[in-house]
């Protein structure tokens, strides 16, 4: 043997041990900053729960293995994964009586049985996610196999993928006294308002595609909420007074803390989000995800009100990214920061009102981002694009950089096309002092691989350097 240890066999473990060791095999909870949320939201597809069969191989080792780990159900947070391609019969008959997991995403409904099979063991049923093409009977007979009790329901996600239909509607005796996050497609008033008075422990609130005026009263029931995210109905708009009226004729509600609430995400038109924050506070916020879909307009003194209210947010570097589908901004707490804590999206394929638009809700916020210091700029229109868009003046550049005063770095990541306009955005005109615009940048940043030559910017480099206020240029 030498100096060697002696082999020690896993079987010799005590179960104390082996227990422990099966523990830590668990998947990891799931996040509920990590929710479901809207496809412009996520830019990952959404993950599948397969890793809950985790236990599966461990049971089959041997005898002593598979009667621990099933005498530890609770601890383990053992549960029987119903999916695609489950044999649901077959695994119902033959395994322990266990919590169920029903998930499906994007597929069809001939996998119905399996899935009503497993909603009639409604005392099981700990998580529910189906993204599934219904057909109007079938969606009919998941709206009344859901109806009743689910006392052990902690997840619930329904969304019909049908376009004809009108969403799916839970029944009014629904309930699920241990749910703690809630994903809904085109829900109704009658029926949210009860189902949110129910599940007091909810943490996590997804709405898709609502239109609801007594959404702030419903908020106002959900103080433990931790990530909110509401998504308002496309191709669905009031005109601007409506949006507001509709809001102000809701039973009058001054004050609604979300004492919790670190993620609020919202996709719609500005109007329905002016609407919606007065009154509401969530002062520990930590990101903040923001789609607009229409262009009403982008006056958002309540945004800004309510975005000065949060302690946890700060500012130090802000990306602008403009592609074909739209305009893309993500900003940093600190430099290094893998996470964003604001980002907004335009959706637009015009570039003037991507760009027009950016600089008028920036410019309206421009007090709560003052302490940004990093800023840049990328341009992601492939070349033959060119053509099929108007090339932004130095004047519309220059709005999009006004509220930025005490930006420190700027990096420009675009072509030639558009670097000259934007070089001449920030010289000054006449009767302007020479450092009229980014008044405390010390370094330009250009993307020399992107096509674009440094001589673009010797004008503004001396213009700033006889001032005083000298400029560094580096290239990428």
């Amino acid at each position: 043997m030498g100096n060697r240890l002696p082999r020690i066999f896993i079987h010799t473990l005590d179960d104390d041990s082996l227990l422990s060791i099966f523990y830590f095999c668990q998947p990891a909870p799931l996040n509920v900053h990590d929710v479901e949320r809207a496809p412009f939201l996520r830019k990952e597809p959404a993950k599948t729960w397969v890793c809950e069969r985790w236990w599966y191989k461990l049971a089959q080792v041997c005898r002593r293995w598979r009667y621990l780990i099933l005498a530890s159900a609770s601890y383990l947070r053992l549960s029987l994964l119903c999916t695609h391609g489950t044999p649901v019969t077959d695994m119902l008959t033959h395994s322990p009586c266990l919590p169920l997991i029903i998930d499906h995403l994007d597929s069809a409904g001939a996998e119905e049985q399996g899935i009503m099979l497993a909603l009639q063991l409604r005392d099981r049923v700990r998580r529910i996610r189906l993204k599934v093409y219904f057909t109007d009977l079938q969606l009919q007979n998941l709206m009344e196999a859901l109806d009743g009790e689910f006392p052990m329901l902690e997840y619930l996600y329904i969304i019909p993928l049908k376009r004809d239909n009108l969403g799916f509607i839970l029944s009014n005796t629904f309930q699920a006294p241990r749910l703690r996050q809630l994903i809904l497609y085109n829900p109704s008033g009658s029926i949210l308002s009860p189902l949110l008075m129910i599940a007091v422990d909810l943490v996590a609130l997804s709405l898709r595609n609502i239109h609801h005026n007594e959404l702030r009263r419903l908020l106002s029931l959900l103080p433990r909420l931790e990530t909110l995210d509401i998504t308002q109905k496309r191709g669905y708009l009031l005109p601007i007074h409506d949006v507001e009226t509709q809001m102000l004729d809701a039973p009058i509600i001054t004050r609604v803390t979300l004492p919790h609430l670190c993620v609020f995400a919202f996709g719609g038109d500005a109007a329905y989000l002016e609407a919606l924050l007065p009154g509401i506070t969530a002062p520990l916020l930590e990101r903040l995800e923001i789609w607009f879909f229409h262009k009403f307009h982008f006056s958002v003194p309540h945004l800004l009100q309510f975005m000065g209210a949060i302690e946890n947010l700060r500012f130090s570097r802000a990306k602008f990214q403009f592609q074909r589908n739209g305009a893309f901004v993500e900003v940093h707490p600190y430099q290094g920061a893998t996470m964003f804590n604001f980002s907004l999206v335009v959706r637009h394929k015009d570039f003037d009102l991507q760009l027009n638009s950016a600089a008028e809700i920036f410019y309206s916020l421009r007090m709560t981002f003052s302490t940004m210091e990093h800023l840049a700029l990328e341009i992601q229109w492939r070349q033959r694009s060119w053509l099929s868009i108007t090339i932004p003046t130095h004047t519309q550049w220059r709005e999009l950089l006004r509220p930025f005063n005490n930006v420190k770095t700027l990096h420009v990541d675009v072509d030639d096309e558009f670097g000259g306009e934007l070089s001449r955005s920030l010289l000054a005109e006449d009767g302007e002092s020479a450092v009229e615009t980014l008044p405390e940048l010390e370094v330009l940043e250009y993307n020399a691989a992107r096509r674009i030559s440094g001589n673009v910017f010797d004008a503004f480099i001396d213009a700033r350097n006889r001032a005083g206020r000298t400029v560094t240029l580096v290239t990428l």
